[in-house]
Order: C-alpha cells, then sequence, then structure tokens
C-alpha cells in the first residue's frame, strides 16, 4: 500500500477515500441550561474532505458561525462528535488558521510583525523564532505580503492601512504558519464591493496555491459561489443543512463570470432556499 492510500485510507470497493478534514456526526449545540437553553445547531452531519473550499450560507442566526467554532474547538458539541484531522477537536490542537469580519491587528507592531505573530506561537515554528525572525520567517512573511498586494508595506503600522489593506494583511497572519485548516468568518463583509470582489480574488490564488481546507461563513451568495468548491445552505434556527451542493464553475473564477446565466442561476437558487427556510412554520424560534 502507498503512502497516499495510507493517508487517505480505502473504501470497502477498493478505491482511495479523501482525508477528511472536518466530519460532524450528528453534532448539536445548545447554549445555556432548562428554561434559558438556546438551541443553536440541529443535529448535523457534515463531512469536508482534505483541500476542499466550502462555504456555509444561510439567514441570520442559523448557526454558521456555531460550526466554524466546533471545527476550531471554541465550541464543544452539546451531542454528537467533531472530527477534524482524524482526531476529536478536543483531543489535538491541530494546526488552524482564521480569519474575521475585523482584522484585529495589534496596533503597536507593524505589519511584518503582526502577520509574523502565529510563528511565535504556533510549534514547530515557535522552537526556531528567535533564530529565524529576520530571516526565513521575515522572507516568509514579505513572500505573503507581496503576493496578496502588499509589497513595501511590512514596517507600516495598523493605523497606516485601509481597512481592505488590513484585511489583505490578515490573510497572511491566517496563512504564514501553514495551516491545514482556515477558518473564515465574514472576513470581506465590512468592506465595499469593489475592495471585496479584489479580495475574493486574492483569496482564490491564496487557496489555489497553498490548498488549505477551507470552511467559509458569508451572507454573500456571489462570494460562495466565486470562491467554494462546495456551498451547504443551512436552515433558520435551530439550523441544519438542507442543502450540499458542488459548485462546478472552472477555476480560476472572474468577477465577469459572476454575471453569466449559469452563475446568476446558481445565486437564485441558493437565495430561494434561504427565502423558503426564513418563511417556514416555526423558523427561528426556541
Amino acid at each position: 500500500m502507498n503512502s497516499m492510500q495510507t493517508s487517505a485510507g480505502l473504501t470497502a470497493a477498493g478505491s482511495i477515500e479523501p482525508l477528511r478534514a472536518i466530519e460532524l456526526s450528528g453534532a448539536a449545540v445548545t447554549f445555556g441550561r432548562g428554561d434559558k437553553a438556546v438551541p443553536a445547531l440541529s443535529e448535523t452531519t457534515l463531512r469536508i474532505a482534505d483541500g476542499e473550499f466550502v462555504a456555509l450560507v444561510g439567514p441570520s442566526g442559523c448557526g454558521k458561525s456555531t460550526i466554524l467554532r466546533l471545527a476550531s474547538g471554541l465550541v464543544q458539541p452539546t451531542s454528537g462528535a467533531v472530527i477534524v484531522g482524524g482526531r476529536e477537536v478536543a483531543a489535538k490542537a491541530l494546526r488552524i488558521g482564521m480569519a474575521f469580519q475585523n482584522p484585529t491587528m495589534l496596533p503597536w507592531m507593524t505589519i511584518e510583525q503582526n502577520i509574523m505573530l502565529p510563528l511565535k506561537i504556533v510549534e514547530p515554528y515557535r522552537s526556531d523564532y528567535r533564530r529565524k525572525r529576520r530571516t526565513t520567517f521575515r522572507d516568509k512573511a514579505y513572500a505573503l505580503l507581496d503576493q496578496v498586494g502588499l509589497k513595501g508595506f511590512g514596517k507600516h503600522f495598523p493605523w497606516q492601512l485601509s481597512g481592505g489593506m488590513l484585511q489583505r494583511a490578515n490573510l497572511c497572519r491566517a496563512l504564514i504558519h501553514e495551516p491545514r485548516l482556515l477558518l473564515l468568518d465574514e472576513p470581506f463583509g465590512a468592506l465595499d464591493q469593489f475592495t471585496r470582489e479584489e479580495l475574493w480574488a486574492i483569496m482564490q490564488d491564496l487557496w489555489m496555491t497553498h490548498r488549505p481546507t477551507v470552511l467559509l461563513v458569508t451572507h454573500d451568495l456571489r462570494e460562495a459561489g466565486f470562491l467554494a468548491s462546495r456551498i451547504c445552505v443551512m436552515s433558520a434556527r435551530p439550523g441544519r443543512i438542507i442543502d450540499d451542493s458542488a459548485v462546478e464553475f472552472a477555476r480560476p473564477r472572474t468577477i465577469a463570470m459572476t454575471f453569466e446565466p449559469d452563475f446568476v442561476t446558481l445565486n437564485q437558487r441558493l437565495r430561494e432556499l434561504i427565502v423558503h427556510t426564513r418563511s417556514a412554520p416555526g423558523a427561528g424560534e426556541v
């Protein structure tokens, strides 16, 4: 058996089964107890293969970010199981990158220092940080800055950059420690449309270059269609996945493609699913 078969495993039919980066098996989350209990996520099963780019869409409060937090280990399931990288999420610290709507750069550090922060914290980089921070690790940060169009901005401070530039730097920080899993919680939601579309293209390039497994939470259906290889639609709270479909458009994708009939049809289908779940009897009730 070769190494690829060993890491991915064989199905009963003898074909190679892709390594699962994330697996939710009947995972449910309820916040609070008794009369104050609020069900945030119904029993959910979701499997994401290594290297996939999956987007979660649905009405506000449906549990999209709860799934993201389950994958990160920030939230534990009330019932069911969450397996990340082949182990229960609480059993081992997997190398994870995260980017949120607010870049949260430390204002007293330069952009270069902010980007290298994960290397100061996460092994195996942490052990070599003092020795490599001015050579190999700095070069690594500059290469990412160059890739996202921020060449020459490493010595600037966060307050000297625009919101769009900060979010580019935020993506660099999320990727610098070569995470196996990248969790994105509406990272482009606070930006204007033109900046957002520019960052979609940058995110696509980063994913195609580094191939992490990506789980994206977004309210923007065009964003989901542009970036994802699969889109999961969730029902109103307590959330559950009501549709899980592959996105077949060729890569690299362009903004012009998002106005073509097939793409518009995809967006309209997703929108109708979300409108239907929002208007369903009992939707959003506790």
